[in-house]
């Protein structure tokens, strides 16, 4: 009931930015998301959560910092472990005392209560909707999300963890410079974290450095620079211990090798060289591969001239650009030589190889830099305004309806166009086709203020997005899988198969994976989150749920096109390309569901289920009694997606087709065979009796 109170929560908060006018956006007049809490550490419903734990909640966006005060979030102890839970929120006789700060670059909100949270309790914390974004919008509905801590016996002794380091183990190409990051599970005593606990090594030779530790976060900072391509050993001993005083349960070593030393180098210029026809306006910028020392760009290393003669001007660096500024412009009808010389050095005081010139002229007629949409770009916005962007300021007169034309085939596009600043727009009245080409046209009959044509009429293609259906959900690394859960795999009976696909396990282990054999994976393999071979496993499994989150959520936030409320029972219905949803359950029952891509292979379902998703079948395979999922028109499996919010269930004996986004748990029972994958984020994946999972 938790979880479901929480997805509820967000679920109306995106409801009422859809359908009843949102928040402001930055542009004028655009509807966008309302703030919204995506994640919190501990995650609700977390259990035996430590005593000095940091209550954290993320936004999907950047907050107002004045909004994040005392009087917008609480944490109150609700009572103790299976009492009655007492009354939360702003409760003054439940809430704890504690401090509040915001991150703005994690969009990341914090409270770190000042004593230590008592045992075998229960807490509810709440984010209200006084929280606004930096445009002003408050969240829709307060969030609230609860958890236990230890009991004593349980809290007691537990040993804190290294949750990840930076660099990565086994990375390679590690900056010389590069401070070495281990972030823990808790809090530490900070004395234990030292010089002789957290230790960097280059074979069996120490490295001088200097450590620290802030928040979860022990840092090395090498005292000189790393060799180049060199593999480097860092450690966190067992002498590093948390505020109770547990120690690491053991050492905890990675690996990592830095990159070879290499010269920086100007990666690219503006303008190109040999350009033409360049703006009188025009500053100067130079981009290098690296960051460079600020005190060796200036107006003696980066140089413009006009044959012999310089170039009056100023130098600004950041980041990785240089720019030179000209006093009082570019000259017309004349070339340009630009230099930047080796004395532009890195930090590690490494000069450029060479010097490195190029040449420019700023030599009329204007021209047509750029356009939007690009030339022969596809999946183009029905209502896309097409733009283009010239060299120079153009005499807006000559920006017209018979200058700037668009066409489909033969047919001119009725629109009107305007002009703002150097770019010229044409906007279709009625908007754009589906599934078309259109040729867009600037004529010579263009000119710039002082009477100058461009020198060709230029011409551009784009096509239109395709007519049917979403876009197709994008699953990264986890489309690897065909079954991945977070607590356990098990088949229990039968010879069940997976096709062409991998079998995976995260966070759970090993022997949470259970019935393999009989169960067989045919041309993949079985990963669990603690294999120790290959190298990589584990990240590899994070990285794949990370994934399955990420495409979670974007089955779930698809709005486009806009999605209809999908049938109490899918069962004997055909349903064309789109969204479907549901705001509870969604059921597949009497009959079986036809999906007709109507000749577009590339066709895309999604079904967004706020609830439980159950098919229901029965007799020989496949199911006579209804609960299959049948493609039409050319569809495929891999383009159908179920983003489910709790569990889902595949009936006996059924054919199902597409990819399963499940909250929780998926199960199979007997006989059901997919064409997909079946991906749990949190729970667990069962296969109940002699089942198929082929790769769509």
């Amino acid at each position: 009931m938790k979880t479901r109170r929480i997805w509820i929560t967000a679920f109306v908060a995106l409801f009422m930015a859809t359908f009843f006018g949102g928040c402001k956006d930055d542009q004028v007049g655009v509807v966008g998301l309302c703030p919204l809490v995506i994640s919190t550490s501990p995650i609700n419903g977390a259990a035996s959560v430590p005593f000095d734990k940091v209550i954290t909640a993320t936004f999907n966006e950047a907050m107002n910092p004045a909004t994040i005060s005392p009087s917008s979030f609480s944490l109150a102890n609700t009572g103790p472990l299976g009492g009655r839970m007492a009354v939360s929120g702003k409760n003054s006789s439940t809430l704890v005392a504690g401090d509040l700060k915001y991150n703005g670059e994690t969009f990341t909100m914090s409270f770190t209560p000042t004593a230590k949270l008592i045992a075998g309790t229960n807490y509810s914390a709440t984010v209200f909707a006084t929280v606004k974004d930096l445009k002003g919008n408050a969240m829709q509905v307060d969030y609230v999300w609860t958890f236990s801590t230890a009991t004593a016996a349980s809290g007691a002794g537990v040993s804190p963890t290294v949750s990840s380091t930076d660099p990565v183990n086994v990375a390679t190409g590690v900056v010389l410079n590069k401070t070495i990051t281990a972030t823990f599970s808790e809090s530490m005593t900070p004395s234990t974290i030292n010089a002789t606990t957290f230790t960097i090594k280059q074979g069996t030779t120490s490295i001088l450095g200097a450590v620290s530790f802030a928040g979860l976060k022990a840092s090395f900072i090498p005292t000189s620079p790393l060799t180049g391509n060199t593999l480097y050993t860092a450690t966190i001993t067992t002498g590093a211990k948390n505020v109770p005083g547990t120690a690491l349960a053991n050492d905890y070593v990675w690996t990592f090798t830095t990159g070879t030393v290499v010269a920086p180098k100007v990666n690219s210029v503006d303008p190109i060289d040999l350009a033409t026809a360049v703006p009188l306006n025009k500053v100067i910028s130079v981009i290098f591969s690296e960051a460079m020392n600020p005190l060796t760009i200036t107006t003696s290393t980066f140089t413009v001239m006009i044959g012999a003669n310089p170039v009056a001007g100023t130098v600004v660096y950041s980041g990785t650009t240089a720019t030179f500024t000209p006093t009082g412009g570019l000259v017309a009808g004349n070339t340009y030589t630009a230099t930047v010389t080796t004395g532009a050095k890195n930090p590690a005081g490494t000069p450029l190889a060479s010097d490195f010139v190029w040449t420019f002229s700023t030599n009329p007629p204007p021209t047509v830099t750029s356009t939007d949409p690009l030339d022969l770009a596809t999946g183009v916005a029905l209502n896309k305004t097409i733009n283009a962007t010239f060299s120079v300021p153009m005499d807006a007169l000559t920006i017209t309806t018979s200058t700037f034309t668009v066409f489909l085939g033969a047919t001119p596009v009725v629109g009107t166009v305007t002009y703002l600043g150097s770019t010229a727009t044409f906007t279709p009245t009625g908007g754009l086709l589906s599934g078309n080409s259109y040729t867009a046209t600037i004529t010579t009959g263009a000119k710039n203020p002082g009477g100058i044509a461009i020198a060709n009429n230029y011409v551009w293609n784009f096509s239109t997005v395709a007519p049917l259906g979403p876009q197709v959900v994008n699953l990264q690394s986890v489309a690897r899988f065909g079954i991945i859960a977070g607590v356990g795999v098990s088949n229990n009976a039968g010879f069940s198969v997976i096709n062409n696909l991998d079998v995976g396990i995260y966070p759970g282990v090993r022997t949470s994976i259970t019935g393999f054999p009989p169960a067989i994976v045919n041309n993949g393999a079985i990963y669990a989150s603690d294999d120790v071979a290959p190298p990589g496993v584990a990240a590899m499994l994070l990285q794949a749920q990370t994934d399955l989150t990420a495409a979670y959520n974007a089955a779930r936030d698809a709005v486009f096109p806009a999605p209809a409320v999908a049938p109490a029972d899918l069962g004997g219905k055909t349903l064309a390309p789109g969204i479907y949803t549901s705001a509870s359950t969604m059921l597949l029952q009497n009959g079986d569901l036809t999906l007709d891509a109507q000749g577009d292979a590339n066709a895309v379902w999604i079904f967004q289920v706020g609830s439980a998703f159950t098919s229901v079948g029965s007799g020989p395979y496949p199911s006579s009694t209804g609960g299959n999922v049948i493609l039409a028109g050319g569809a495929q499996a891999k383009n159908v997606f179920w983003q489910v919010s709790s569990s889902a269930t595949i009936g006996d004996f059924t054919s199902f087709k597409g990819t399963i986004l499940a909250f929780s748990s998926i199960t199979m029972n007997s006989g059901a065979k997919a064409d997909g994958r079946m991906l749990a984020r949190n729970a667990a994946v069962v296969m109940t009796d002699t089942n198929i999972i082929n790769k769509p």
